[in-house]
């Protein structure tokens, strides 16, 4: 697996991370993804440990995300979700999807539609970039299993880009909404 099979994957992977953030749909990609590494050797560029490097970068970018959100714009978010923004830096950057979810219950359309594409971004940057990791869960807690300081760069990089796309997106629906601007 390479090429533009391994970036449409990630980007499948990222997306199915990014819908319902801990779901079903969520668990499925992340099974996938922890199965192979049952079956990935010691071989340290091999697809099932670049499947996992997407499938986490791309998990982390909802709370992350909706973190970064509530932090440049909290006039868009009521009192309840700028302290949800707070909780979700540390649940993000943990590999906890779930930080995400009182913002999509509050508002399922924005939230949702934007997660999907900036995970999506993530997940295809990762494979693009050949991360591979062999930690289940962690987030960046166990970015030194990666192996290389390139890799933890690039997978930084990877998740940088998808957060910032996802943050925009939700700045961007929300800022449109003229009710959200008289939020307090």
């Amino acid at each position: 697996m390479s090429g533009t099979s391994a970036i449409l994957l990630g980007a499948l992977l990222g997306a199915m991370m990014g819908f319902d953030l801990g779901g079903p749909v969520n668990k499925v990609a992340y099974a996938f993804a922890t199965a192979g590494l049952a079956t990935a050797g010691a071989a340290s560029d091999s697809p099932q440990l670049k499947i996992m490097a997407a499938v986490m970068a791309a998990g982390m970018v909802a709370p992350l995300a909706m973190a970064l959100s509530t932090t440049l714009r909290p006039q868009l978010f009521s009192e309840p979700e700028r302290e949800n923004g707070k909780a979700a830096w540390l649940l993000g950057f943990s590999f906890i999807s779930e930080g995400a979810i009182p913002f999509a219950a509050a508002d399922p359309v924005r939230i949702i539609a934007s997660s999907v594409v900036g995970s999506s971004i993530c997940g295809a940057l990762a494979m693009a970039f050949g991360l591979g990791i062999r930690a289940p869960h962690g987030g960046i807690w166990v970015l030194p299993i990666m192996g290389s300081i390139t890799q933890i760069l690039l997978f930084l990089v990877a998740l940088a880009v998808g957060v910032a796309v996802m943050a925009t997106i939700v700045i961007f629906l929300k800022s449109r909404d003229r009710r959200l601007a008289e939020v307090d």
